[in-house]
């Protein structure tokens, strides 16, 4: 036993489990998802960068993604119970549409290759460290106001 959190998420290996994933669910995380990629295009479009620059947008956004999936993930599990369709429409959907690793993976291809090795590695490194720091600031910080405003655990 252990004293994290139980991902509550849909174990698809219990059979009765499988019939929770259904059109709702589908349609939650594909609402979620239009909503955080078109915040991402939006940070995107602010803080535009060339390939051999860091990129701000990308990062920020990873970033500060991260810190709101700690966040969540302490409101949905500890604070209070949440909707069976939040965390698929704001975990999975915003969040996972708003974030973006596989474009951070580009970008650090792509400086590599416009002759920035150190500004790749740079981003390589940073983005991994900021967005652990991010999540476990989002938990950390959730868990005191939620001490200080007397909502506890469940």
């Amino acid at each position: 036993m252990t004293d994290r959190p139980v991902d509550p998420d849909v174990d698809l290996h219990v059979p009765a489990q499988r019939a929770e994933l259904h059109w709702p669910v589908l349609a939650a995380i594909a609402a979620g998802g239009a909503l955080g990629a078109l915040a991402r295009y939006g940070a995107q479009t602010a803080l535009p960068s060339g390939p051999a620059e860091f990129p701000w947008a990308t990062f920020l956004v990873n970033v500060s993604g991260c810190l709101l999936i700690g966040v969540l993930m302490v409101v949905i599990t500890e604070v209070r119970q949440a909707h069976r369709l939040v965390r698929p429409f704001l975990g999975v959907g915003v969040l996972g549409g708003y974030t973006t690793f596989s474009t951070y993976v580009v970008e650090v291809q792509r400086a590599v290759a416009a002759g920035a090795p150190v500004t790749g590695l740079v981003y390589l490194a940073a983005t991994m460290l900021a967005a652990l720091a991010a999540v476990a600031a989002g938990m950390w910080l959730t868990r005191r106001v939620a001490a200080v405003a007397g909502a506890g655990t469940r």
